[in-house]
């Protein structure tokens, strides 16, 4: 299992959003490595679903069920999204401030790349996140 996080600005969609309804697509990336990221995701990888702009902060984590296949919301093509569905809250959202205060994360993509929309989690940065956000499962 691979592990990621993507992120969703709250007032286009959110957390519970995703929660109501279920499996989503998740649509809309428009960078080449983002898109790159989505391609490599598979089956039964989790993800952190991060609130960007807005809140800037794990809020939950998702699976992924569906891999990667063509973007229905892109009118030019070429792009592609995965299906995600919705494990559970963060027990205590994890925010960006305490993230890049803490210097075992100062190599995290979220950190390094922070413009990009979907991007890979180390097994470490996995756990070390799930127990500042008091997240018990994997």
């Amino acid at each position: 299992m691979a592990y990621w996080l993507v992120k969703s600005e709250p007032d286009a969609f959110s957390w519970d959003q995703q929660v109501a309804n279920g499996v989503e697509p998740w649509t809309g990336v428009r960078n080449h490595q983002a898109k790159r990221n989505l391609m490599a995701m598979a089956k039964g990888d989790r993800a952190f679903f991060y609130h960007s702009n807005i809140g800037r902060e794990i809020v939950g984590v998702v699976e992924i069920v569906r891999e990667a296949y063509p973007d229905p919301s892109a009118s030019d093509g070429g792009w592609v999204c995965v299906d995600v569905r919705a494990i559970g809250p963060m027990p205590h959202p994890v925010t960006l401030a305490a993230i890049k205060a803490d210097p075992d994360l100062a190599d995290l993509a979220l950190v390094r790349q922070s413009r990009l929309s979907v991007v890979p989690v180390s097994d470490t940065h996995w756990a070390h996140l799930c127990r500042m956000g008091g997240w018990a499962g994997d």
